[in-house]
């Protein structure tokens, strides 16, 4: 799963990048970035854990996201959206502005969450139109030879349906498409129909306030979650045994690594099933839905291409008996075929033959 991290600058976007990520990026008061920051962070999954602390094996291997955090956004300084990197995430992950800090300086002048998600939303909305007005002035030049009967359809969604949108300044995610529409757009990369996950970014003391968000309305097809950027960014670098009582003290349960994540799961539907063995325990991460057979493809394609059947059980079960073969006497491993659809937690031994 890949997230880019956008946002207008000051919003704290680099902050949460390194809570995220345990990285060390610079963050100024006094002068927004203008890099483009990397990073990878391990799905912290606490089935996982235990099934880990089960088998103690050589490998431990949780699933992992790619976060890349883009310069802030600023169109009076001339700051446009970076694109090229924007397109290729999975999701977008929005840091809006929710603190006060007399020192740090809101572009704007206030601060006004509501108003920079309308603001992101346009620039968003800016972006994809470019893009679309682009590929319809191809699609007009290419009507000289002759239009195939695939780019008159494109050229009908563009133009009938996407350009339209855009124009009345409507993000793309509130709009339904047809499979073979979704599939045709995505090519392009469209931002304003990338889902969206808004990270409100509060004071300190409001980290652990379960109505931290309230009054804050996000945008249809998007999640909101209410996070201290620089709150968690410092108890990230403390030593993972101290972190847990930090995080106690700030009314929080989970660092925002694992929050974000999760949100970031469910807002792409995604699900994680687990292989265990002596020599590697591991996290996969599928599509909710997805079948057995599609799920051995994640594994690997000769597993795919030679599946014979899954052995699945619970996580939980699993724990609960100490072993597979336990599970095998009590009946909680399960014989199943290819159309098998996967469920979120489960351990899953892939039998096959190529």
């Amino acid at each position: 799963m890949q997230l880019g991290i956008l946002g207008l600058p000051k919003s704290g976007k680099t902050a949460l990048f390194n809570a995220l990520t345990a990285s060390r990026q610079a963050t100024g008061k006094f002068r927004a970035s203008n890099t483009t920051n990397v990073g990878v962070a391990a799905v912290g999954d606490r089935r996982l854990e235990q099934l880990r602390d089960l088998y103690r094996p050589k490998r431990y291997v949780p699933a992992q996201v790619r976060f890349v955090d883009v310069p802030g956004i600023d169109r009076g300084r001339g700051e446009t959206l970076d694109l090229a990197e924007l397109r290729m995430m999975d999701a977008l992950v929005h840091v809006v502005r929710a603190f006060e800090d007399a020192e740090l300086l809101h572009p704007a002048g206030d601060v006004d969450p509501q108003r920079d998600i309308a603001a992101i939303d346009l620039e968003l909305i800016l972006a994809d139109y470019e893009v679309v007005e682009r590929r319809l002035e191809r699609l007009v030049q290419a009507q000289k030879r002759g239009l195939t009967d695939q780019e008159k359809r494109e050229r009908a969604l563009l133009s009938d349906r996407v350009l339209p949108a855009l124009e009345a300044e409507t993000s793309l995610r509130r709009l339904d498409f047809a499979a073979e529409e979704e599939k045709r757009l995505s090519g392009y990369g469209l931002l304003s129909r990338k889902p969206m996950l808004l990270i409100l970014n509060v004071d300190e003391e409001l980290a652990g306030d379960p109505d931290a968000a309230a009054g804050v309305d996000a945008p249809p097809c998007s999640d909101l979650l209410a996070v201290s950027a620089r709150l968690e960014e410092e108890i990230s670098r403390l030593d993972p045994a101290d972190q847990g009582d930090f995080l106690a003290e700030a009314g929080l349960d989970q660092p925002s690594a694992v929050r974000v994540v999760q949100a970031g799961y469910e807002l792409l539907g995604l699900i994680s099933f687990f292989t265990v063995g002596e020599d590697e325990v591991r996290a996969w991460t599928i599509r909710r839905g997805s079948t057995a057979v599609t799920a051995a493809g994640a594994v690997h394609s000769d597993i795919e291409r030679g599946f014979i059947r899954a052995e699945v059980t619970a996580w939980r079960d699993l724990i609960d008996a100490g072993s597979l073969a336990v599970c095998r006497e009590r009946a909680t491993l399960r014989l199943e075929g290819k159309g098998y659809p996967v469920r979120d937690g489960e351990v899953v031994h892939f039998r096959f033959n190529v």
